[in-house]
């Protein structure tokens, strides 16, 4: 199943996606609602009016999420291209909420920063609350994945050791378009993250170092998980600040970032408007 929060003639709504047609449900105005309700079963099947998708605009996943958690250095390519070891423990650093925006949205691109960079992730959504979870625990938490580009400003992250100044500007995170159950996701799935239509990243998704089970093991173990809440898993190999030259985005930029099983998150850049 694949669930995605909606923009409607009334605000926000609940749509469930299925193939070129949505069915948009009463009752939700977005899936961390249908999270925090505990009723994923019951949208399952729920009946709606029917549209198109691509007449669809999205909005913000899970508006409110009480906890965004990230993870760098997950995957292998990108640990040995940003020239680190691999970590024994996950690297995390979190995000507020006012950092995420929607599928399709048009994104600012800040004048304070000249390295602003690309990461495609695969991002798990917590569905249940869950505190130092056991495997099985962790595994029935997750409600399902979606797409994350953490588009980061790279002179602002490396200004300290810590990463969060580079990682938190105001609506420089997309998600979505989409919530996938696990049963979308195929074993062989791959995570593209394509600019101005050239590949930039590919990575294997079930490839990472920590993977998602035992990410929701040891963030869970640090701090209380609840419906909604969700944990970017890092970023393969292909970043622009890697490459040599080093290339970043620039206004007019489109970037999607696709994952089989879920589907494509496209936005597009420019430069922000300060007046």
């Amino acid at each position: 199943m694949k669930l995605a929060t909606v923009i409607t003639a009334t605000g926000t709504a609940l749509a469930r996606i299925d193939g070129d047609r949505a069915t948009v449900i009463d009752g939700y105005e977005d899936v961390g609602q249908v999270l925090v309700a505990g009723a994923l079963e019951v949208v399952s099947d729920a009946s709606g009016r029917e549209v198109a998708t691509d007449s669809l605009t999205y909005a913000d996943l899970v508006p409110s999420p009480s906890k965004v958690v990230c993870v760098g250095l997950n995957y292998r390519a990108h640990i040995l291209e940003m020239k680190r070891d691999l970590p024994d423990h996950p690297v995390l650093f979190a995000k507020f909420a006012d950092t995420l925006a929607a599928a399709g949205e048009t994104l600012a691109l800040p004048p304070e920063s000249d390295s602003i960079d690309w990461e495609g992730e695969l991002v798990v959504v917590i569905g249940r609350t869950v505190r130092r979870a056991d495997e099985d625990e962790a595994r029935a938490a997750i409600a399902g994945y979606t797409i994350a580009n953490d588009v980061s400003m790279r002179d602002w992250q490396f200004r300290t050791r810590e990463w969060l100044q580079g990682k938190l500007w105001d609506r420089s995170t997309p998600i979505g378009p989409v919530l996938a159950t696990p049963d979308e996701i195929p074993d062989d799935a791959y995570l593209t993250t394509s600019l101005d239509g050239e590949v930039v990243q590919r990575g294997d998704i079930h490839d990472l170092v920590h993977d998602p089970v035992h990410l929701v093991r040891y963030v869970s173990t640090i701090t209380t998980l609840r419906p909604g809440d969700l944990i970017l898993t890092g970023t393969p190999g292909g970043v622009g600040h890697a490459r040599d030259p080093q290339r970043y985005l620039t206004p007019g930029s489109t970037v999607t970032v696709t994952i089989d099983g879920i589907g494509s998150l496209t936005n597009t850049f420019q430069a922000e408007d300060l007046g």
